[in-house]
């Protein structure tokens, strides 16, 4: 079975806030929720299928009592920021399969209200994981962990912290746009290397922000789609991976995406060289250098030269990406960036992305998510999108 075709992408709605000190998760869920289905055209009865993750309060079935939908067909994947990525694509699947014909996937949290460190204090998984117990005595934080994979890529192929640092100046040249983002204030290179060192080799700059909202986006059956009054976002191919540790044998250089990006484009039956758009998860500067040699925009080791002097910059650049600003510059809702990777491409695919940003003749985009630890485990999804 294949996807390519199979489903579009009909609504697609980005909460405005970035702090939420007067909202509850819930409620978060159903403002994107309704505004994704107002952004269709549809209205909730015409939902059948939901799909959450682990942001959802309560999990699945507390969020679809909050929400009083009745839908025959649910999926509450959580392979952590990526997993909205991927439920585009088990969206596509059920609704190839006749079980549902219209699903919402909504994504959403308040970790900034609730002064959530993210990246600098530890995360506690389940104690009775059976990888948690090697690495709790050692209780690394996320930018450790992303910090690992960065001073590996460093060593094995020299890339600089000024290479990496491009992507941040690329990032802020988009989000000086976008009046809800958190940073809006174009910054150098110099800016991103000699902010505070957060971990060796990422500085603060390298990082992205943290911040309250959310998002949602609804995926439908063509017949559906082609009937409602919006320009049509067709799924075209789709890979889904996650990458461990291999009893051991670890290599911190790729990611998941070089198992994701192949199979997408297979399915899709396009070439790396015709993306004119990438929405790329950007928890670190390292993250976004890696997947894009992961999926084949440049060479393994090439990523430091592809992305420096502006190259993902739109209307500068070979490859603009994150035109929202994206998680380094403009949110991060719930810790989990997948929801807005996807928001943006359809927007850009609709021709509705600001104005100085907005890419010319997009006709054909890239989403990609990269979903928990760098270094040790995480979950991959690839997305190819196509304006019919």
């Amino acid at each position: 079975m294949t996807i390519r075709g199979a489903a579009y992408i009909v609504g697609a709605f980005e909460h405005p806030t970035r702090f939420a000190p007067d909202k509850s998760h819930a409620q978060l869920h159903a403002e994107v929720a309704a505004g994704a289905i107002a952004d269709a055209g549809l209205s909730k009865a015409d939902i059948d299928g939901y799909f959450c993750s682990g942001d959802a309060p309560g999990g699945l079935q507390s969020l679809l009592n909050y929400l009083n939908l009745e839908v025959r067909h649910v999926d509450s994947t959580d392979i952590g920021g990526v997993s909205p990525i991927v439920q585009v694509a088990h969206a596509a699947e059920a609704i190839a399969l006749g079980k549902c014909n219209v699903a919402l996937i909504t994504l959403a949290g308040r970790p900034k209200a609730d002064d959530v460190r993210t990246g600098t204090t530890p995360r506690i998984r389940h104690a009775a994981a059976p990888d948690v117990q090697w690495e709790y005595p050692y209780a690394i934080p996320t930018a450790v962990s992303y910090a690992l994979a960065a001073q590996r890529h460093m060593y094995e192929f020299g890339t600089t912290s000024e290479q990496l640092a491009w992507i941040k100046v690329a990032a802020s040249h988009h989000a000086q746009h976008n009046p809800n983002a958190v940073l809006r204030d174009v910054v150098t290179v110099e800016d991103v290397v000699n902010s505070p060192m957060v971990a060796d080799p990422l500085h603060r700059l390298d990082c992205c922000v943290i911040s309250d909202g959310g998002g949602a986006v609804i995926v439908a059956r063509p017949e559906i789609a082609r009937k409602l009054n919006r320009p049509l976002v067709r799924v075209l191919g789709a890979g889904e991976t996650t990458k461990h540790q291999a009893g051991g044998k670890i290599d911190l250089t790729y990611t998941g995406a070089a198992r994701t990006g192949p199979i997408a484009f297979a399915e899709a039956g396009v070439a790396v060289s015709d993306i004119k758009y990438v929405s790329l998860y950007d928890s670190f500067t390292i993250t976004v250098l890696l997947q894009l040699e992961d999926l084949g925009f440049c060479a393994k080791g090439k990523g430091g030269a592809f992305v420096a002097d502006g190259n993902l910059i739109s209307g500068v650049g070979r490859l603009p990406f994150n035109t929202d600003g994206g998680g380094l510059c403009n949110n991060h809702p719930a810790n989990r960036g997948g929801i807005t990777k996807i928001i943006e491409a359809v927007r850009q695919l609709r021709g509705e992305a600001h104005p100085a940003v907005q890419v010319a003749n997009c006709d054909l985009a890239l989403v990609h998510g990269t979903g928990g630890q760098l270094a040790t485990r995480h979950g991959s999804g690839t997305l190819i999108l196509e304006r019919e």
